[in-house]
């Protein structure tokens, strides 16, 4: 099983290499692709012993299937480009990663709260909004309820973007949550 978790791993690093050179370059030529995405991956693609044309190429291709990227000729040479949903997840996937280091941060004394109310005909969207706000660390206050102490109205923004559901989620900031002991101990915030 862990053997199959580390392989999952290493896909989806090379993926996220794939997405992150296109979307740097804008378009890049095919024949370019392994190259750049050797450098993203870096150390990782050393030591497993990858063979990065083929599983660069791979993985764009898998990228293309989720319609990340798409696959143009232009001048008679293959090309790949990041489509509008392949920037939108690459915008987000950036923000998610800046959120985890803003973190460290000295916490303003303020709440951020999403809520949300989805409708049962988005269930999936409403599914993976739950797994985002999981991901990112969110406490969950009530079934529609998520609490954050940290600063990310960017990153809100971008979920709605990418999961087009704007209207059905509302981001807020408090200053006081009442009886807040147990939310300021699961984030390892100071007593009043």
């Amino acid at each position: 099983m862990e053997e199959g978790a580390r392989k999952q791993r290493r896909k989806r690093y090379i993926q996220d290499a794939v997405l992150a050179s296109v979307a740097t370059a804008g378009v890049l030529a095919v024949v370019a692709l392994a190259p750049a995405v050797l450098l993203a991956v870096g150390q990782i693609a050393k030591q497993s012993g990858y063979k990065m044309g083929w599983r660069a190429r791979t993985a764009a291709g898998r990228l293309a299937q989720r319609g990340l990227v798409r696959f143009v000729e232009r001048n008679g040479k293959k090309h790949i480009e990041i489509t509008e949903a392949g920037r939108r997840h690459f915008e987000l996937e950036s923000a998610k990663l800046e959120a985890r280091t803003r973190r460290k941060g000295r916490w303003d004394k303020r709440y951020r709260m999403v809520i949300f109310d989805v409708p049962e005909k988005r269930k999936g969207a409403r599914e993976r909004l739950r797994s985002l706000m999981r991901e990112l660390g969110f406490l969950r206050v009530q079934d529609s309820v998520w609490v954050s102490p940290y600063e990310c109205e960017e990153l809100v923004a971008l979920i709605k973007a990418e999961l087009r559901i704007g209207k059905d989620i509302l981001y807020v900031i408090v200053e006081s949550i009442e009886n807040d002991g147990w939310i300021r101990k699961h984030f390892g915030l100071p007593e009043k």
